[in-house]
């Protein structure tokens, strides 16, 4: 389906890219960046963070948490989109960054989590936890029924129940 215009001409909009060609000046992330220098943004990015308030923000976040990862992304976007630091000059920021504070926390004494997948093995598996209440609130049939087979397991003794596939559901 095309994209039509509010005359209900599809021919008559603009062409796929044309937001590329103009002047985007008018954001902050548009105009030459503040710092194309990336040791000059670290150092303006820790004048930031060693302030007492945003300290305290910032152990706010690690004690309910929010992992130094989530931080650090923030915080290279929020001043990539301030026109601080161009994308690349973030990338290169990320490391220090967290190193900076994760160390910070460490002479507070606060707990912390350094990313948001602490085991790589399972990045991108679901939990069963999660697993489990998605499928409570999508298919709850589902639930009751696995939920009664593992009751009925229990009931008979069983550390686990049958091995089934839905192909043998109605066989027995």
């Amino acid at each position: 389906m095309s994209s039509v215009n509010q005359y209900g001409d599809a021919f008559s909009t603009a062409p796929p890219g044309h937001s590329l060609t103009n002047d985007n000046k008018q954001w902050p992330w548009g105009r030459p960046p503040q710092h194309a220098n990336p040791n000059d943004a670290l150092d303006e990015l820790i004048k930031s963070l060693e302030k007492p308030q945003r300290q305290k923000e910032m152990f706010k976040l690690l004690m309910v948490g929010v992992s130094v990862e989530a931080m650090v992304e923030g915080l290279a976007f929020k001043n990539f989109q301030d026109g601080k630091f161009t994308p690349d000059v973030a990338m290169l920021l990320k490391a220090p960054l967290a190193l900076f504070i994760a160390n910070l926390a460490e002479e507070e004494g606060i707990p912390y989590r350094l990313f948001e997948n602490e085991n790589p093995e399972t990045r991108g598996e679901m939990s069963d936890q999660t697993f489990l209440q998605l499928m409570l609130t999508n298919n709850p049939r589902m639930f009751d029924a696995m939920q009664e087979t593992v009751n009925m397991a229990i009931r008979e003794g069983r550390k686990e129940p049958e091995e089934r596939g839905f192909l043998t559901e109605g066989e027995e």
